[in-house]
């Protein structure tokens, strides 16, 4: 059934690729566990978690520890000349978002959060750390900070679903976003909360978001997972 051509964990990931074409398994279904595949496929289970460990650093599958591992999704090709919430993005593509929130308070501004939004020393902000989901699978992780004075009754529940519409159904009009996106190594943290399997560059982008009269609302740090986003554009030669 096997040859030497290739190592035996690499020809097990290559027939658990097929087998999920072949049984149309869709984005979020889980795979047979380890001790079914190492039976089915007559190797030991050894073989069969590096061939699963493979496929997950290839971004084919994504495992939950104690849940079991997962059919992955395709990458998010992101416009990032568009703005758009998260929670609409997700919609679009027919994805179901989720907002996990590891942190939210009332604090301080720091010298960079005054400049960025513009308010002085006195001023409170609301600070927000998110992680977002797609169908179960972490996409990002989110950190926000906004005025108290613009939204004086923002609360855990508006960040448990969307930030966005709760800001437009306040009347706002989201204008535009100014931002830069750099390569970053992720820590520890990231890749416990992302959940990474290596050392593979991930995206930063630090942002700053303003209505329509140019104010500044919100200044985001956002961490998108290596595997999951894609970013494109479309550039025009001018005459």
């Amino acid at each position: 059934m096997w040859n030497n051509s290739l190592p035996l964990y690499r020809q097990i990931a290559n027939k658990i690729k097929e087998d999920i074409i072949g049984s149309k398994l869709a984005k979020g279904d889980a795979i047979p566990a380890e001790a079914k595949l190492a039976k089915t496929y007559e190797v030991s289970r050894v073989t069969v978690r590096q061939a699963i460990k493979l496929l997950v650093e290839e971004g084919l599958l994504y495992s939950i520890q104690g849940s079991g591992t997962y059919v992955a999704h395709n990458k998010v090709e992101h416009n990032i000349l568009h703005l758009q919430g998260f929670t609409e993005e997700m919609q679009k593509l027919q994805n179901n978002p989720k907002n996990e929130v590891l942190e939210f308070k009332l604090t301080d501004p720091t010298d960079e959060v005054q400049e960025i939004l513009n308010i002085s020393s006195n001023e409170k902000v609301y600070y927000m750390k998110r992680l977002r989901y797609a169908d179960h699978e972490p996409f990002l992780l989110e950190e926000s900070f906004l005025p108290v004075d613009l939204f004086p009754d923002f609360s855990i529940e508006v960040i448990k679903k969307s930030k966005y519409n709760y800001i437009e159904n306040k009347g706002y009009t989201i204008d535009k976003r100014y931002g830069e996106l750099i390569p970053i190594l992720p820590n520890e943290e990231l890749k416990k909360i992302l959940q990474l399997q290596d050392n593979q560059p991930l995206l930063f982008l630090k942002a700053f978001t303003v209505f329509e009269d140019g104010k500044p609302f919100e200044y985001s740090k956002v961490y998108y997972h290596p595997k999951k986003y894609s970013f494109k554009f479309i550039s025009e030669k001018n005459d």
